[in-house]
Parts: structure tokens; C-alpha cells; sequence
């Protein structure tokens, strides 16, 4: 009887164990990428999981000869000796020199988009059409790597601060944000609403836990057809308990992102080269209060219609306002008024029509909301009666409230937005691996 051990032994050689095995007979797996043929040698690029491997072939080699079956897209076993490779700049590289090929799948079709290329040239609709197909090419599947890394610092950096990972339901009896941009669903016969936001969820974690984050999809069932906006996104959020100001929120997002950049400088080297991303610093990030960016909006830019939020022209104003006055590429706007935020949203003790709230803009495009939360059951119950809200209907969730709740606060981040703008893509669905708008539900 054949019994599962736990351990599957590594049979690819990954390339950054080439240089301790020149001039030995080393195997690798994945698939082929390209094929350079020139008569009496060929060039046969091997895509593995994160690296192109440049194979030699050549009769001199030993007695494997190519046969018609090594195509492109086919996967495969390559076994060769390891070589120094020449390269143009003197770095050091290495590659293979095949002395055997063995097939282990063939594609039963060319693929319809090129992929071989250094990057993909046909459009986006196109791109998105055969996502399966383009995310195959190094560039494309990098922008992923790098959006792993981000995620990956958020979550390693709030651990590290004791926060502790909790998973929300997606399916809920309301919406968290209030409003009609809410996904309804027939749940056996029920009427209910795929997640705006971990909200709600998250703040009745925090007298659990004290500090929680979640990365995960929510739902917005929002009409937008823009460069900037998706129907379901991962939304990276935290809600931390005791703080002693909303700024206590401001500091942890700074700290979360001064990790997650060094992450990328670090761990994800080859993909920020790969697709020349400027990191940017984050030593210190500028704060200024929703008022006093509007009225300097206000001043320097025409037709500024609303006066309660930020019109995107706006916000890039104040992302290249923020650069000039402070040479940063991020900047929190806080004390937003209160008829913009959500009904959750503690009021500013001192002036009741502002809310101790903030945005982060990132060269000039928000990708955070945030905030100090209601944690007093009567001023939550009297928020709600104010904006008309029934109180019964949330009557779980004010049993966060009713059975006692420290201040508390915190912010969700959108992955896709933050990825795109760090990489310097003009539309949002780059960076969704499968995005889902208002007219995409495929592939």
C-alpha cells in the first residue's frame, strides 16, 4: 500500500543554483517559450515559474536531435550541461546545453495572442479576452509577482505588529457603506448583498482580537465604465482597537507601506527591473486637512463643481502638489466632511460637520479610506437615526456597541488601484489578474 510521505522531491533545478553546477548535467521543467532556430544550432528559451532559462541545441552536444514535437507552448523536461553564458554588458549568466528533451504536453493550437515577445503589443480587450494565454509572458505574470509582494508586506509587516488575520463573509444581510451600489442576491429565497467592505465584520473583531486585517474581494455594483474602476477588487484592510487618535491609523498604514517598498526593492528585485518600477520612498508622509486642499483646488484649477469630495483632476493636482511642496508621492487629506462618509464614521468632537477621517492620495490617486469609528452605542444609534437608517436592521452589529467596544479605527486599501498607479498603468485592469467590470464577467 503506497503512503503519503509529506514530501515531494524538487526534480527542476531552479537558475540560481546554476553557477554552483558548471559544467554538470542539471534538469528543468516548464515550458517552451521561444524557439530560435539557425540551421545547425538553435536557441530553446525555457519559461519556468519565475525565470526564462536560455537552452542551447546543437548536434555537437551529444546524440539527441530535435524533433518536430519541441513547439512552442509545449511543456518539457530539458536536461543539458550548465555553460557559462556570453552576455553584451559582461554580467554573469549561464545555460544550457541540451543533451536531452523529453515532451511532456503539447498545446492542441497556436496560441492567438504572442507571447514570446519581450512584452504583449495587442490591446487591452484583447489582453483580457486571453488572460489565460498573456498572463504567460513574463512581463504580464510579473505585474502579479510584484502585486504578491504587496500583499505579502501588508501582511507580514501587521503581524509583526500583532495584528491577527480574519476571513469576513462575503454573502450579508446589508450593505456595509449604505447606498444602492450593493450586489443583491437570491439566498433561498432571501434577499441579500455580496460585501461592499469587510467593515462591519471587522470592527466586531476588534474587542475579540484588538488588532485584525483581512485581504480579500469585495463587491460594488457601481455603473462606472472608467480606467479606474472594477465591480469586484481586493480590498486590503485592518481595524486596530485602543488607539489614542485616527493618526494612530495614519502611522500604521505609513509603517505597512515603508515595509512593503523595501519588500519589493528586496525579495521582488528581478520583476521591479523586469518592469522598471520606481519605488518610492516613504519616510515620511505630509498630512493636510480636506478644507485646506479644496480651497487651494479651488484656487489654482476651473469648474470645480463639488465642494463635499475631490474630482479626480483634483487629486492630481494634490498628488503633484504634495511632490513639489514635500518631495513625496504620498499624501493623507483628513477631516473629510461628515455628509461624505459612512455612517460609521466618528465625527470630529470639535467641529461635528468634519469626521476624524483621511484619504491617502499616491501620486495623485486615492487608494485609501479610512478613519476612527462610532464605538459609543447611543451615538451610534443617533448617527443612524440622523442619515434615517433603522436601527433593527443592524442590530447585530451594534451588539459591537451595546456590549462595549474601545475606540478604535482603521482603513482598506484597493490592491489593484495601488498596483496600478505604482506601476504606472493608465488603466486599473492591468492590474487585475481577471478583471471584473461592468461588461467583463469572462475569462
Amino acid at each position: 500500500m503506497q503512503e503519503m510521505t509529506g514530501f515531494v522531491p524538487v526534480t527542476s533545478m531552479p537558475y540560481s543554483q546554476f553557477r554552483d553546477h558548471v559544467g554538470e548535467q542539471v534538469t528543468i521543467k516548464g515550458a517552451i517559450h521561444n524557439i530560435r532556430d539557425m540551421s545547425d544550432f538553435a536557441f530553446i528559451i525555457v519559461r519556468t515559474a519565475r525565470e526564462l532559462i536560455q537552452c542551447v541545441y546543437s548536434p555537437e552536444f551529444s546524440d539527441y536531435r530535435l524533433t518536430d514535437d519541441v513547439m512552442e507552448q509545449c511543456s518539457a523536461k530539458v536536461t543539458g550541461k550548465v555553460v557559462p553564458s556570453e552576455t553584451r554588458d559582461g554580467s554573469e549568466r549561464y545555460e544550457l546545453q541540451i543533451s536531452n528533451i523529453e515532451i511532456l504536453s503539447t498545446p492542441a493550437a497556436i496560441p492567438p495572442v504572442v507571447i514570446s515577445k519581450k512584452q504583449v503589443t495587442c490591446d487591452l480587450a484583447t489582453d483580457l479576452d486571453f488572460r489565460p494565454v498573456t498572463l504567460r509572458n513574463p512581463k504580464e505574470r510579473a505585474i502579479f509577482k510584484i502585486q504578491e509582494g504587496i500583499q505579502r508586506g501588508f501582511r507580514e509587516y501587521l503581524m509583526s505588529q500583532n495584528f491577527t488575520e480574519v476571513h469576513t463573509p462575503k454573502i450579508n444581510f446589508a450593505g456595509a457603506e449604505g447606498g444602492t451600489n450593493v450586489f443583491k442576491l437570491d439566498y433561498f429565497g432571501k434577499t441579500v448583498f455580496l460585501a461592499q467592505s469587510p467593515q462591519l465584520y471587522k470592527q466586531a473583531l476588534v474587542p475579540v482580537y484588538e488588532r485584525v486585517f483581512e485581504i480579500g474581494p469585495v463587491f460594488r455594483a457601481e455603473h462606472h465604465d472608467t480606467s479606474r474602476h472594477l465591480n469586484e477588487y481586493i480590498s486590503m484592510d485592518f481595524e486596530m482597537g485602543f488607539i489614542d487618535s485616527f493618526t494612530d491609523i495614519m502611522n500604521t498604514e505609513t509603517g505597512a507601506l515603508q515595509y512593503i517598498m523595501n519588500l519589493l526593492k528586496t525579495e521582488y528585485a528581478a520583476e521591479v527591473d523586469l518592469l522598471k518600477v520606481d519605488i518610492p520612498d516613504v519616510t515620511t508622509i505630509p498630512c493636510i486637512r480636506f478644507k485646506d486642499a479644496k480651497e487651494m483646488c479651488v484656487k489654482k484649477l476651473k469648474n470645480i463643481t463639488d465642494m463635499k469630495d475631490f474630482e479626480p483632476e483634483e487629486e492630481a493636482f494634490l498628488g503633484k502638489w504634495a511632490k513639489k511642496q514635500y518631495n513625496s508621492d504620498f499624501l493623507f487629506v483628513t477631516h473629510y466632511l461628515s455628509a461624505k462618509r459612512p455612517f460609521y464614521t466618528m465625527d470630529d468632537p470639535e467641529d461635528p460637520e468634519v469626521t476624524l477621517s483621511f484619504d491617502l492620495l499616491f501620486r495623485g490617486l486615492e487608494i485609501t479610506s479610512g478613519g476612527q469609528r462610532i464605538h459609543d452605542y447611543n451615538m451610534q444609534v443617533e448617527k443612524m437615526k440622523r442619515l434615517g437608517m433603522d436601527p433593527e436592521q443592524f442590530e447585530t452589529y451594534l451588539m459591537l456597541h451595546k456590549y462595549g467596544a474601545p475606540p478604535h479605527g482603521g482603513l482598506g486599501i484597493g490592491l489593484e488601484r495601488l498596483t496600478m498607479h505604482l506601476l504606472g498603468f493608465k488603466n486599473v485592469r492591468y492590474a487585475a489578474m481577471f478583471p471584473r467590470d461592468i461588461n467583463r464577467v469572462t475569462p
